[in-house]
């Protein structure tokens, strides 16, 4: 499919979602919410709350490798953690389908968990296969036995539309840091593509249908994420529940998470997301920490004092957005725990 056949089919996708009635999309489920106008009777406890815990947030020892820098963040820990799974954890298990919908539709796929325990599905998750390579929009934390659910995505390969398979392929991939951070500003499909195109210069990868994927796959890339990996990837702090991350002296994310279990396993692809921003750079070998470190602080206060709106999420939680002034932010809360914090 063509860029403007694919933004055509944008503009109309609603429409034509809305006009099919397909037996199996009679079956999707969407779960209340979705709208930032739609604000649970307990908004004010669940932004409180969400408050309490990143102004609680203490930043511990840096870990230096190459142009990266990471400090690891420790908070309060709270009641006993979800017992929640990876994308890549439930996918493995095949507990967890993702695939086209029966009308397929560039904004939207179905995800279904037929698992026993909770899958978190990270904003900025690279999901392969299907008419075209798509990229999640938001946090969503998919329950146990969920049905199939609406699960709203971009593209980030818009020069394919076509393909048999409706099924996506595991690979642990999040994407860049600043093309994560359109998702949480939730852009508009352009601004999206602008970004891919961005990054695929950036690290000289074309691709043929202009897919993102082209920059991790790119050898030098892989090389340099596994050196990172190597250095970063497995010596995380003890009771570590996120990083603050800086590409040279430029912050470049936080991750946070109220279960450290969860935090080591989504850190890895985190963390090689995150080297994608050093590839290329001149280093010159200088680390201001205090400086980043006061940064990082700054932003965590910053974040405790800025909730903004609450809304259901697609699965199973609040979605609750941080307006902070020089950086975006998106935190999932569920059964009192923040399951995850982005500020990027």
């Amino acid at each position: 499919m063509t860029r403007r056949s694919l933004l055509q089919m944008l503009s109309v996708g609603a429409g034509v979602v809305a006009a099919a009635a397909p037996a199996r999309a009679d079956r999707i489920r969407v779960l209340p919410g979705g709208g930032a106008s739609e604000a649970p009777p307990g908004a004010g406890a669940i932004g409180a709350d969400l408050g309490r815990f990143l102004e609680g947030v203490k930043i511990g020892e840096r870990r230096t490798y190459g142009g990266l820098t990471v400090f690891w963040l420790h908070g309060a820990r709270g009641p006993t953690p979800l017992a929640i799974r990876t994308l890549d954890e439930a996918r493995t298990r095949g507990e967890l389908l993702v695939t086209e919908r029966a009308n397929a539709s560039v904004s939207e796929l179905t995800i279904e968990n037929r698992g026993a325990v909770h899958v978190l599905v990270l904003a900025g998750e690279i999901l392969l296969g299907g008419k075209q390579n798509r990229i999640v929009l938001e946090d969503v934390l998919v329950p146990p036995r969920s049905g199939p659910l609406t699960l709203p995505v971009y593209c980030v390969e818009q020069g394919r539309w076509a393909g048999e398979a409706k099924g996506f392929s595991p690979r642990e991939m999040v994407a860049a840091p600043k093309l994560r951070s359109q998702m949480l500003e939730r852009s508009d499909q352009q601004r999206v593509w602008a970004e891919v195109q961005r990054y695929s210069q950036g690290v000289a990868a074309p691709s043929a249908t202009q897919s993102y994927t082209a920059v991790h796959d790119k050898p030098e890339v892989q090389a340099l994420q596994k050196d990172v990996e190597t250095a970063l990837g497995g010596t995380i702090a003890p009771g570590a529940q996120g990083a603050a991350v800086f590409a040279s002296d430029s912050f470049i994310g936080i991750d946070l998470f109220q279960d450290g279990s969860l935090f080591a396993r989504e850190w890895p692809k985190l963390l090689r997301a995150g080297t994608i921003e050093t590839y290329g750079r001149r280093i010159d070998g200088k680390v201001d920490e205090s400086r980043m470190r006061a940064h990082a602080e700054d932003l965590l206060k910053s974040a405790a004092g800025a909730i903004g709106p609450v809304r259901r999420g697609v699965g199973v939680g609040w979605l609750v957005e941080l307006r902070l002034s020089r950086a975006r932010g998106l935190a999932l809360v569920a059964e009192s725990q923040v399951v995850h914090a982005a500020i990027l």
